[in-house]
């Protein structure tokens, strides 16, 4: 959160301090960014320096005066961005040598979307494809080739050069902003992909943004056509991890200690008199704001949310998140007798989706409070009747000549009337069975194909467990 205007104002003039003082010993400060986060303490005259963490020398201070004239004596960190020492002694593989199992397996990673599934195969190429599978016919593969990798090695040439020429290692590396923190990536060109018809057919190409989480499995964080028929692919991975500069780790908060010399009060008053205000301020708010914290407490940071185009059509959010940990049959209770409800989206409008009750999109803003639209509301005999002219089941054929069901759809009509066409909103909800490795996953996504008539996507491994007692309208029910 951004600091108020009196302790911001305080810790600018700090810093400007800092720098000038720095100049003035020769030594190198680092450029004031607001990536790098600050916090003023005022621990008073019995006080020990951290030993761990950021670094702090009792001679690297500032004397600095209020305008009441009260003086304080503030030590600041040697290091403000944190690992620079580690980074700086790192001696262990590249980037590229990290990676390269990865490449040398041949594996592949994927993402599905409502339509299409992205398939990277690293080091070899990256495709984009929709199968049409209907039983007792062929299957129909529509596909496009994003890039292809066009040299033998992929990995060798930056890191061959980097090794020749250590000036090339201390060379900045690239950041992606990732849900507001800028976080580095290895990037890898793919080119060479399916003609492109909107662009003379020049073909398709892609970069591949390596990311280090230390959880993930390769998994595709998200797909994206930056320009025309031109992409940006981000993979997170675990085996970049091993290398500091492309660590996964929140920012570092950089303590400055404000010591009150003689004559002068711990805080300065203006301060304490700001911080009162704010607390008054805050306290009718106080119980809200616990309310939320609680109940962000039973979400984990999940994977990246990120708009993309599907087909011709605009996938207006795309997310997921991680529903806390109920028992699976009761979990599965409380989903289908419409009392746990699923939440996604990302941007303006968030989605809640509570089955055979509604599909609401709502949004939130602190001063005027919740806006919120009915997309569908469920009425079982409209939904039958829509499934006796629509799949409200659709089946994956096995390798063994059996069928499964895939996916179910549900209609849910009467919503609030849209503007544009005089005509209340109407949803069909698809629910997918989608495996994860949290097993508790769900991710939402909603389409507008037509005006205020809409597809929401709901995908979940909760989904995998149900989807066999759909009957032939795709009503589901407690398994036995």
């Amino acid at each position: 959160a951004p600091a108020p205007a009196a302790p911001r104002a305080l810790l600018c003039a700090l810093l400007a301090a800092a720098a000038a003082v720095a100049a003035e010993g020769g030594r190198a400060l680092p450029q004031l960014s607001d990536d790098i986060p600050f916090r003023v303490n005022w621990p008073g005259t019995e006080f020990s320096l951290p030993t761990t963490g950021v670094l702090y020398r009792e001679d690297n201070y500032i004397i600095m005066t209020t305008v009441d004239k009260e003086k304080y004596k503030c030590i600041l960190p040697l290091i403000a961005s944190g690992n620079e020492e580690e980074e700086k002694d790192y001696k262990g593989p590249t980037p590229g040598e990290l990676l390269e199992p990865l490449f040398k397996q041949s594996s592949c990673s994927y993402r599905i979307e409502s339509y299409w599934t992205y398939e990277v195969c690293h080091g070899k190429h990256i495709r984009q494809y929709h199968e049409e599978k209907e039983t007792g016919q062929k299957i129909n593969i529509q596909e496009y080739y994003l890039g292809n990798m066009m040299i033998k090695n992929p990995l060798s040439e930056p890191d061959q050069e980097e090794k020749e020429n250590p000036k090339e290692s201390a060379k900045e590396i690239p950041t992606k902003n990732i849900e507001g923190q800028m976080t580095p990536y290895y990037p890898v060109e793919m080119g060479n992909g399916t003609p492109c018809s909107l662009r003379q057919n020049l073909p398709r190409s892609s970069t591949v943004m390596y990311i280090c989480h230390p959880e993930a499995k390769h998994e595709i964080l998200s797909v994206a056509e930056v320009t025309t028929c031109e992409y940006e692919v981000v993979i997170l991975t675990p085996l970049l991890c091993n290398h500091p500069k492309y660590r996964f780790r929140a920012s570092p908060v950089n303590d400055i200690f404000c010591q009150s010399l003689p004559g002068s009060p711990l805080k300065p008053h203006n301060l304490e008199q700001l911080e009162k205000q704010q607390e008054m301020m805050k306290m009718p708010f106080r119980r809200v704001k616990e309310e939320e914290m609680h109940s962000t407490k039973e979400e984990k940071f999940s994977s990246i949310h990120k708009p993309v185009a599907v087909g011709s059509h605009q996938l207006l959010t795309v997310g997921t998140t991680h529903i806390s940990k109920l028992t699976d049959d009761q979990l599965i209770k409380e989903f289908l007798s419409g009392s746990y409800c699923f939440h996604g989206g990302v941007g303006w409008w968030k989605y809640e989706f509570c089955y055979g009750k509604y599909v609401h999109q709502y949004h939130e803003d602190k001063e005027s409070g919740k806006t919120s639209v009915v997309v569908g509301t469920w009425s079982k005999e409209e939904h039958i009747e829509w499934s006796r002219k629509n799949a409200a089941r659709t089946y994956y054929l096995r390798e063994d000549g059996t069928q499964t069901v895939r996916m179910v759809s549900h209609f849910y009509g009467n919503g609030d009337v849209c503007d544009l066409t005089d005509k209340p909103r109407q949803v069909t909800v698809k629910l997918k069975c989608k495996e994860s490795d949290s097993p508790h996953a769900v991710t939402i996504y909603m389409l507008e194909p037509h005006s205020c008539q809409y597809i929401l996507g709901v995908e979940s491994p909760v989904i995998c467990k149900i989807l066999d007692t759909a009957d032939e309208y795709g009503l589901l029910s407690v398994p036995s």
